[in-house]
Parts: structure tokens; sequence; C-alpha cells
């Protein structure tokens, strides 16, 4: 039987989860179980040394219906969050107490303490966890499924791009908050005569990219998953501009986005997932554009902007809905699912549908890779949000 429910969030933050946390624990309590709030994603695992109660005590919260009653009125994840990965770790992350018993990791160099993870499990006398985040959160989830611990997923990431669900918690706000922006910079773009290269978040799929161009009707959008000739793009966006009374171009870029025989732009270390940061290839792009057009460029790196503050409304219901549809799940006894929207219904899905394969853009029904924008013309049949 089903006692107490740890609940999680991980990865990058987005608006939602606070809504999504107050409904899991308020719902959780009606049904007569104990939500447990672990801190800092799969990092409140790691940091609690089981010799040590006031580690348990810090990272481990229990968790009730007064203590979480005003936390949906802002954005952001109130548990905290981190990309930690116990199964890749580096030995300079580890605390003390860890080093001595990790095995090696899936990554040359990194350890593995998914043995501590299943201890403290053990010790804290969870009976399930839901994990709420994008896909490098939720491999982890599948990783404890294997292990034998009875997991829920709620997916949430602003690039929309866990595969196994047509929508992933925060990507409506992500979209709204782009066309905003994307719309208020054409005041600026217009009034110096300029040629505006907007980057939105997005890793390696080209979706908040297309959508918000597509929505906001910027003149081109360049997406992860094509790669751009600069020179086509120069002359696109020089006929755009000739074309515009005010005399302004627009044009979005995905972080992930590269140029014909180029790289996706990286920085820094690979982090517990393998992943470098991504970024820059906007500015990289108004400079090459600067060069071959003469034209002035104006470069506005969205980032942080488009997941930061209060849900929209349609990311306020998702959250809600998905976290009644977890405790829904344990009281049906069925664990070891992924909540998610399909074909416009909600319903659940085997968790390890996460690693079955790659969401991203398709190309051929949504994008004109010739002339760099959204070709969005039949939607019949097609998810609200199209992927």
């Amino acid at each position: 039987m089903i006692k107490r429910v740890g609940i999680l969030t991980g990865g990058g933050d987005v608006p939602g989860l606070n809504p999504c946390i107050k409904a899991l624990v308020n719902r959780a309590e009606e049904e007569g179980l104990q939500a447990v709030g672990l801190r800092h994603g799969w990092g409140g695992f790691v940091n609690i040394n089981l010799e040590q109660p006031e580690t348990i005590a810090a990272n481990a919260i229990e968790l009730n219906r007064a203590m979480v009653r005003t936390i949906d009125r802002t954005g952001g994840t109130w548990l905290h969050t981190s990309r930690t990965n116990p199964l890749n770790m580096r030995e300079d992350d580890l605390p003390a107490y860890l080093k001595a018993g990790a095995r090696p990791g899936s990554t040359a160099g990194r350890l593995d303490v998914t043995p501590h993870v299943l201890r403290v499990i053990e010790r804290l006398k969870l009976d399930v966890v839901i994990a709420i985040g994008g896909d490098d959160t939720l491999s982890y989830a599948v990783r404890l499924h294997d292990a034998g611990v009875p997991v829920l997923a709620i997916p949430k990431t602003m690039d929309n791009d866990v595969y196994g669900t047509d929508y992933c918690l925060g990507f409506s706000t992500a979209i709204t908050r782009s066309v905003s922006f994307i719309r208020s910079l054409r005041t600026s773009a217009g009034s110096h005569e300029r040629i505006a290269v907007i980057e939105l978040f997005g890793r390696n799929c080209g979706e908040t990219s297309l959508i918000a161009a597509y929505l906001s009707g910027a003149d081109r959008a360049l997406i992860s998953e094509v790669p751009f000739d600069p020179e086509r793009l120069a002359a696109l966006v020089m006929a755009d501009k000739r074309d515009n009374p005010s005399n302004y171009a627009m044009v979005t870029v995905s972080e992930g986005a590269s140029m014909i025989e180029g790289e996706v732009i990286e920085v820094g270390e690979e982090d517990a997932f393998g992943h470098k940061k991504l970024g820059g290839v906007g500015a990289h792009t108004g400079d090459v554009l600067k060069r071959l057009t003469g034209q002035n460029i104006m470069y506005q790196q969205l980032g942080y902007l488009m997941r930061s503050g209060e849900p929209d409304s349609l990311d306020l219901m998702v959250a809600l809905n998905y976290a009644h549809m977890a405790i829904d799940l344990l009281l049906e006894g069925l664990v070891n699912r992924m909540v998610v929207l399909r074909n416009g219904a909600y319903t659940n899905v085997p968790i390890t549908r996460v690693q079955e394969g790659a969401k991203r853009v398709d190309v051929d029904a949504l994008y004109d890779v010739q002339e760099y924008r959204p070709r969005v013309r039949h939607v019949g049949g097609k998810p609200m949000f199209l992927y």
C-alpha cells in the first residue's frame, strides 16, 4: 500500500512547477498520503548523509497543505532544482561520505552513486517517487524504475521535447513570453531600420523558434533541425527589409541552430547528462549578416526571460491536471508511468517511453527549408501546439 510519496523537480525551472507541487501535496493529503519534498532534484538524495540526521531534515521535507498554500503565486520551483545525475557524477561534486563507495559512471571519470540513492529512498520509506522534469531528469527516473523503485513522471520543459507526450509543462508560457518580446522588439528594430536577430532557448529542438516565429509573424526562423546557408539568409532578410514599409526585418534563431558545414555553438564542460551549454549562435549569425549585408544588426538573446515568472493559463491548467492524474494513477495502483497529453487528451504511457526516441520538429510538414520560415498550412488532425 502506498503511504509516502516523494516529489522532486529537476533540470531547468519553468512556470507551472509550483502549482503542480501544490496540487500534488493537497491531493495527496486529501487521499491520506504523506508527501515528502526532495530539495534540489536528484541532488536531494545525494546530499543526504544517512549518518547525519540533520542532512535528512535539510533535504527531505514533510509537506502539508499549509506549507504549500501560497507557493502557486510565483514562478520557479519552491523545492529548488539542480542538474544532478546520480548515475554520472564528477568526483569533485561528490560529498566525502560517498567517494569511497561510488562505482564507475557511464562516462569516463564520472561516478555512479545509485546504491546510495536506493538506501536513502529506503530510509525515507518512500513508496513512490514522482519526478517532474525533462528527458534528462526522467531518464534517471527510468534508472530507478529498472532498480525496482516505483516511479511516476510529469514531463516539464520549455523546449517541449520529452518523447512520448505532445505537451510538456512550461512550453506555452515560454512561447507566450517569446511572442510578446518579439513584438516589443519591433518598435526598436523599426525605429533604427535594422535587422533584428532574436535567439531563443530550445537546445536541439527548434520548436520554440518555429512556433514563436509563426505566432509573432517574424520574417524568418532558424531551427536546430535544418542547418542554414548564411548567404541565402542574408538575401532573404534584405528582401524582407525592403518589402517592409518600416524598413526592418525580424529573424528568430534556436540556440541549437547551425550554419551549413558549421557546428552547433557549445561552451564549457559537459554537465552530468552529457550536455555542454548552448548559446551564442544568434550573435554569430548577426555578425555574419552584418558582414554580408552591410546593415546594422539588433541582437537579443531572450534566454531565461522565456522561463521566468508566473505560468500562463494553459500551463496552470496542465500543471494542476498532470498532478491530479499522477495521484489518480497511485490510487489505481499504477506506477512506472508518465502522465501525458496525446492527441488533445490526457492519458499516460510507460515511463520507459522517454528513452525510445527524440522529439523534433516535423520539418516536412511545418518548415520551408528554402525560405527558412514556418510553413503551416494544413493543421487538421495535428496537436494544438503542432510538433
